[in-house]
């Protein structure tokens, strides 16, 4: 058996066992799994009760051995509560590091836009360049670290905007919205003894976890795609409706999560019907609106649908 025939099945056991406790939401929940088999990180976005924190929490049930970690983001929260702290032991007389909830597998970064952005941006090093710098000193993250962060809209009360270079450091930005009547229901027959989430059991072991991300990057994609990919990222610049248009980190971003896409999709190639799925999922929330475009309810996913169906598709 080879080792993307290995991964798919890793794959799909994940996304059946997390579909068992997060219904009607196939299409974000696969776009985040995928996110963590890029090895990026997810940003999810909603109104409160949609799912976003069960979400996270069903991933984490589902991979054993994996060490996940919970932040609950307050607006008294400090960057030490993330990082962690460097304690003075009176028995030895020497100050001994104590590491914050950024080492583990798993993160879920809680309402992540309720902290101040002074704590927001204690993640970007470790988002970013997967080690934290604490009182001088270098602490390298696990190879796993995959941040998931969960956010309200910043319309509401006690929230504070991510900055743009935090936004940029999440892969994807996914939204979950509200579910049909018929899966209400079947959530709620669910829920009468107890949460499907405590039902739920271990299906892959992190070993697996870090196999499926190694595979992810043998998944082929054509030096026309990867030419298509570069043409949809740039088109964002120099367009008069966008202030702050997407960097280079976008189009890497993109063609990880279309190869991690393909592999839940059962291929080990890339098509472009992928690219396009997924492309304002991680383009848009890079973005900067112009007020003035933003004041008639332009946004950044119908930025990139226009881009989409303007850019021409290799055939």
């Amino acid at each position: 058996m080879s080792d993307l025939t290995t991964a798919r099945q890793t794959a799909r056991q994940l996304e059946d066992a997390v579909g068992t406790v997060v219904r009607g939401q196939e299409s974000a929940l696969r776009n985040i799994l995928a996110c963590l088999a890029a090895g990026g990180h997810a940003l999810v976005e909603d109104v409160p009760g949609t799912g976003k924190t069960t979400l996270a929490k069903a991933i984490a049930r589902a991979v054993s051995g994996a060490v996940f970690k919970r932040v609950q983001f307050t607006p008294d929260l400090l960057p030490g509560d993330i990082l962690g702290v460097s304690v003075f032991d009176p028995r030895t007389q020497e100050f001994r590091f104590r590491p914050g909830p950024v080492f583990a597998d798993i993160l879920l970064a809680d309402e992540i836009n309720r902290a101040s952005p002074r704590t927001q941006s204690a993640l970007l090093e470790a988002m970013a360049e997967r080690q934290a710098t604490i009182d001088g000193e270098r602490h390298d993250l696990d190879g796993l670290f995959f941040v998931i962060a969960t956010q309200n809209p910043v319309e509401f009360r006690g929230t504070y905007p991510l900055p743009e270079a935090q936004m940029d450091r999440f892969m994807i930005q996914s939204r979950l919205g509200y579910v049909t009547p018929e899966e209400e229901r079947a959530i709620l027959s669910d829920q009468i003894d107890r949460h499907p989430v405590d039902h739920l059991q271990a299906v892959v072991r992190r070993e697996d976890l870090v196999e499926l991300l190694a595979a992810t990057r043998r998944v082929r994609i054509s030096d026309e795609l990867r030419g298509y990919i570069v043409d949809i990222v740039s088109a964002t610049r120099g367009r008069d409706d966008v202030q702050l248009a997407a960097s280079p980190r976008a189009s890497i971003a993109l063609m990880k999560m279309a190869q991690a896409l393909s592999l839940f999709e059962g291929r080990d190639f890339v098509i472009p019907e992928t690219i396009q799925s997924v492309a304002a999922d991680v383009i848009a929330h890079r973005m900067v609106i112009v007020p003035e475009a933003k004041l008639s309810g332009a946004t950044g996913r119908q930025v990139v649908a226009e881009i989409l169906a303007t850019v021409p598709v290799p055939v």
